[in-house]
C-alpha cells in the first residue's frame, strides 16, 4: 500500500486530505513540522509527498530538498506564494512535480498524486469457494432524523435580513428583509429520578468507551469549529461536517467548500417552530400546520403556504434562514464532537444558501462567542499581529468601520487592553472582532 506524505500544520486541512488519501487506498503519514517530515522521508520512504510552502520551523523548500535526495516526488501547496512565477520556480528550482494555491480544489491534487504514484499490482483472484475479505465498512452520520428536545436553553439569536440562494454552484436570488431575532427557548423540566441508577458495569464503560473512540475524521469540538470550516474551504471539498452535544446533532452541508445548507433534530429548529421563534406564525396557526402536516404526510412549509400563512417567496427567506440559524447557533457550542463525511446530499436540496466561510466564522465568533469565552481565548496581555499564512484575504471578510481603521493597528506594538482603549466600543465587542481574525488566521499571536 502506498505511502503520500503530508506536510502542513493546518492540523485541520491535514486530516481532511488525509481523509481522501486513504479513500484511494493509501496510507497517509502525518507531518506538521518540516524536522518531522524529513524524519518520516528516510524512515518511512513515502511513494509521494503533499508539502506546505510556509512552515513554521522551515521552508517546505529544505523538506523538498530531502525529498528529492531521496528521488520521492512531490507537489507544493501554500496560501501565500502566489502567482505563475512562484509556481515556475517551485517546479524548475525545487523540482516540485505540481503547485496548488490555497484555496485548491482537492479532487485535483488527488489526480495528480495519481500519476506520481506507481499503480497497486494486480490482486489475484481468490482461490474457488475461498471466503472472500469482508467490506471495510463505511462511517454513517449521526441521525438527525428523530427530533428531540433541548436539554439546555436556547439562546436567542439575532439574523440580518439577507439572505442569498443557489442553484447549481451559483447565486439564483437574493431575498432582503427585516432583520429578525429568533426568541430564547428554555429547557423543559426534568422529571425527578423513581430511584438512583445503578453504577455503570465495567462492561458498559467498555461499551461507551467503544462509541467515543474517535477515528482522524472525528474528535471533539471544543474549538475547532473555525478550523473545521476553513478546512473545507481551503480543500474546496464537498462533504458534510456532523457536530453532536448530548441528544442534539446538527449536520452543515458543504459544496465545492462552501456551507450551503444543515439540517438539526432539535425540535426549535425544525421549520415551523422557528416560524413561531422569529414571531412569524403564532403557536395555534403552529398546531394547526403539525396536524395537516401529519394527516396528509406533505411538508409544513408547503401546508402554511396552502393555509395563506406564508407566500412562496417567504417559504424561501424564511428556510434560507432557519439554515442560518442552524449553522450559527453551533458557534455557540462549547463541547461536543463532530464527525466528517465526503458525500454530496446537499446536491437533492432545493433551497441553498450562499455563505462564505470567512463571513460565517466572524459573524458566528461575534455573536455567539459569550463575553467569558472569549477572555478565556485571549488575554489583555497578548499581542497580535499579521499572520504569515492568512486562511482568507482581507477582500473576502465583510468588516465594520472601526474594525477597518483598528486592524492596521494590530501589528505587535500593543497589547489586546491597549487596543480597547484605541476604540469606543465595549471590551467584549472589541475581543470578540480580534479573536474572529484569530479563527480566520489573518492575526495570529506573537
Amino acid at each position: 500500500m502506498p505511502k503520500i506524505l503530508l506536510v502542513d500544520d493546518n492540523q485541520e486541512l491535514l486530516t481532511l486530505i488525509a481523509r481522501l488519501i486513504e479513500a484511494e487506498g493509501w496510507t497517509a503519514l502525518l507531518a506538521p513540522r518540516g524536522k518531522a517530515a524529513i524524519e518520516l522521508v528516510a524512515k518511512e520512504r513515502p511513494a509521494a509527498a503533499v508539502v506546505d510552502v510556509l512552515l513554521p520551523d522551515m521552508m517546505g523548500y529544505d523538506v523538498a530538498h530531502a525529498l528529492r535526495n531521496a528521488q520521492i516526488p512531490f507537489v507544493f501547496v501554500t496560501g501565500v506564494f502566489k502567482g505563475g512565477r512562484a509556481a515556475m520556480d517551485a517546479r524548475n528550482q525545487h523540482g516540485a512535480a505540481g503547485y496548488f494555491e490555497k484555496p485548491f480544489e482537492a479532487k485535483k491534487l488527488v489526480d495528480a498524486l495519481r500519476g506520481l504514484v506507481p499503480p497497486a499490482p494486480p490482486t489475484r483472484a481468490p482461490a474457488p469457494g475461498a471466503t472472500p475479505p469482508p467490506l471495510k465498512a463505511e462511517l454513517t452520520d449521526f441521525d438527525v432524523e428523530v427530533a428531540v428536545e433541548a436539554d439546555e436553553p436556547v439562546d436567542a439569536m439575532e439574523l440580518t435580513g439577507r439572505v442569498v440562494l443557489t442553484e447549481d454552484g451559483k447565486v439564483s436570488a437574493e431575498i432582503r428583509g427585516e432583520n429578525i431575532t429568533a426568541a430564547p427557548v428554555g429547557a423543559p423540566a426534568r422529571p425527578p429520578p423513581l430511584r438512583a441508577a445503578p453504577p455503570p458495569s465495567r462492561a458498559d464503560v467498555r461499551t461507551q468507551a467503544t462509541r467515543h473512540d474517535l477515528s482522524r475524521t472525528e474528535g471533539k469540538l471544543e474549538e475547532n469549529l473555525p478550523d473545521l470550516i476553513t478546512a473545507f474551504y481551503l480543500a474546496q471539498q464537498t462533504g458534510e461536517l456532523t457536530v453532536q452535544r448530548g441528544k442534539v446533532k446538527k449536520t452543515i452541508y458543504f459544496e465545492k467548500g462552501r456551507p450551503c445548507f444543515a439540517i438539526s433534530n432539535l425540535v426549535t429548529d425544525r421549520f415551523a417552530p422557528f416560524l413561531v421563534r422569529v414571531g412569524k406564525i403564532t403557536t395555534a396557526q403552529l398546531e394547526l400546520c403539525k396536524a395537516t402536516a401529519e394527516k396528509t404526510g406533505r411538508r409544513t412549509g408547503d401546508v402554511l403556504v396552502e393555509m395563506g400563512v406564508l407566500k412562496e417567496t417567504e417559504k424561501l427567506y424564511y428556510v434560507a434562514q432557519q439554515v442560518k440559524a442552524i449553522v450559527y447557533s453551533v458557534f455557540g457550542w462549547e463541547e461536543g464532537e463532530y464527525r466528517i463525511h465526503f458525500v454530496d446530499r446537499a446536491a437533492k436540496e432545493t433551497i441553498k444558501i450562499d455563505l462564505h466561510p470567512a463571513n460565517l466564522i466572524t459573524r458566528g465568533v461575534k455573536k455567539l462567542y459569550k463575553p467569558e469565552r472569549l477572555y478565556r481565548l485571549l488575554s489583555p496581555e497578548d499581542r497580535l499581529v499579521p499572520s504569515q499564512q492568512p486562511a482568507y484575504g482581507l477582500h473576502e471578510v465583510e468588516l465594520d468601520r472601526w474594525e477597518a481603521e483598528l486592524l492596521p493597528k494590530v501589528d505587535g506594538t500593543r497589547s489586546i487592553a491597549e487596543l480597547i482603549q484605541l476604540v469606543q466600543r465595549p471590551e467584549h465587542v472589541v475581543y470578540g472582532f480580534l479573536y474572529g481574525m484569530v479563527a480566520l488566521k489573518i492575526l495570529e499571536r506573537t
